[in-house]
């Protein structure tokens, strides 16, 4: 057996030493190349958060706009305590306040309560619980709440959507 001064690996340097560890032109070389990928997913990563804040707004508005409907159906329907619909609401609710905490129903001396959001779902766009409101009375583009009933919501979020349509007219 012949001994080897490479220690094994087969690879000498200058006078004859092994050569072990990466030289500070390949470290550079990695770090320049893992940067670069870095960089090239970071606009990607952002999108991707966004379009997912994006799916969670319409699951909440899809959420309460459903549940408004419901309490219509059913004020329409007579299953909702005549104590419970405010005079000159067209049936809907006062505010999203009462489709959590419930209403009573029609001819149901348990005090039984109809009850059609868990919570207000918090708005993925602002981190909050507020929301834009319209009454049934309100202009289809008023900005401003009337107070007579809750006929439709929006984010109040000023944002614009990754399609170009402003969150605010979803």
């Amino acid at each position: 057996m012949t001994s080897d001064r490479t220690g094994g690996n087969g690879w000498t340097g200058r006078m004859g030493k092994a050569r072990n560890g990466y030289t500070f032109i390949e470290l550079i070389i990695v770090s320049s190349m893992i940067f670069v990928l870095a960089a090239a997913i970071m606009p990607l990563a952002k999108v991707t958060m966004q379009r997912t804040r994006e799916a969670e707004l319409r699951r909440a508005l899809r959420e309460m706009r459903t549940a408004i409907d419901k309490f219509k159906d059913a004020a329409d329907q007579g299953l909702i305590g005549s104590l419970d619909i405010k005079a000159g609401s067209e049936n809907y609710p006062a505010d999203l306040d009462t489709l959590v905490e419930g209403v009573t129903a029609a001819n149901d001396a348990t005090g039984r309560k109809l009850k059609y959001l868990r919570r207000v779902p918090i708005d993925p766009m602002t981190g909050k619980d507020e929301w834009a409101l319209r009454s049934y009375q309100d202009d289809a583009k008023s900005t401003r709440w009337g107070g007579q009933n809750v006929f439709d919501v929006r984010t109040t979020s000023e944002g614009t959507a990754l399609d170009g349509s402003k969150y605010r007219d979803w």
